[in-house]
């Protein structure tokens, strides 16, 4: 090749590479996309960068409706009621395997505190199915036989119970599992920066469309049977994480004077009586945030800190009522960095 025809070659190259830099650089960044909509009885709020700006709301739904054929307990057809329902036929799925995965693993680091079993309780005081008034305390001497996690398990691909009136129910995890496995169709689809919360389950990974992390206000807990009430706490900064908020303070009612609230505790089979109004929970996943957030709101505030010193990556923001009846706030040392400087 003569020299001049090299020194062109070499030019040519010089210049493509430059036009590949230039168009490289000045790529029109992709706009961030919401959708919103309806699932699980609750709806649904999704903020994502789609790098080809692709609309999933669609996929977003499609995806919705096939963990409710899997864990909706108010579609009768589903897996869980049909578990429920002794159906000898029905085997779990992969959605199915892992929430109960996770249950028994919160389970078994709460002492009990969690447990998928107990809803027969959780109707019996009245805090079932939309229920919120109740006219007797219940004898919970009666339901307390089929309440336990551990007289449950699966083989097989079949969920087997120790004895047949024992029903399951995910709905203390679900939605958090639901919003774990829209982020995970987020990352299949290419995204890497997006927020999705379904129920006030929330899940967060890369950063908002200006470039910080997402901001994420916590509920300041004020009685308000009505859900209509909203102050905020405090507005935290996350990423890459999994966020769930559980309290006393929004389901409860009076019965001859005393305040009934929604936490029941499986291993006594009555509503809990302590100072903690509500656990905000940080976990690597939703399902793991909103088990837990279930679990500390059953346990209170000293026993949910030794957990949270236990659990790797597991970090809590907690309000309680101190001995004058204020408000408090106490959280776990790797909660820290999510706190406003």
């Amino acid at each position: 090749m003569k020299k001049t025809h090299i020194t062109l070659f070499v030019g040519v190259v010089i210049l493509a590479m430059a036009l590949g830099v230039y168009l490289v650089l000045n790529k029109p960044k992709a706009e961030y996309i919401h959708n919103e909509g309806e699932a699980q009885g609750t709806t649904y709020s999704v903020t994502y960068e789609q790098p080809e700006g692709i609309d999933l709301q669609k996929k977003i739904d499609k995806r919705l409706h096939e963990f409710d054929l899997s864990l909706s307990t108010y579609d009768p057809q589903s897996i869980i009621s049909r578990i429920n329902q002794n159906d000898p036929t029905v085997k779990t799925d992969a959605d199915f395997e892992e929430m109960f995965k996770v249950a028994r693993e919160v389970s078994e680091r709460s002492n009990g505190a969690f447990d998928i079993t107990v809803g027969p309780l959780v109707k019996a005081w009245g805090f079932g199915f939309g229920n919120s008034q109740h006219a007797k305390i219940p004898d919970v001497s009666k339901i307390l036989p089929y309440i336990g996690f551990h007289k449950v398990r699966i083989e097989n691909h079949k969920l087997l119970k120790d004895d047949p009136h024992i029903l399951v129910d995910a709905n203390a995890l679900a939605q958090g599992q639901s919003s774990d496995i829209i982020a995970r169709m987020m990352e299949d689809n290419g995204c890497k920066n997006y927020m999705i919360e379904i129920g006030g389950e929330i899940v967060c990974k890369g950063l908002n469309k200006k470039g910080e992390k997402w901001q994420i206000g916590i509920d300041k807990p004020i009685d308000d049977s009505t859900s209509e009430i909203n102050e905020i706490q405090t507005v935290i900064s996350i990423s890459n994480c999994g966020l769930s908020t559980s309290g006393n303070y929004r389901k409860f009612y009076y019965l001859n004077g005393k305040k009934y609230a929604h936490e029941i505790d499986p291993r006594t089979g009555y509503p809990v009586v302590h100072n903690l109004l509500s656990a905000t929970v940080v976990a690597p996943t939703c399902i793991l945030a909103d088990a837990y957030a279930t679990a500390f709101m059953v346990i209170g505030v000293d026993s949910t800190l030794q957990i949270c010193k236990s659990v790797p990556n597991l970090d809590c923001y907690l309000i309680y009522t101190d001995k004058n009846g204020k408000n408090q706030v106490v959280y776990s040392e790797g909660f820290k960095k999510y706190l406003p400087k």
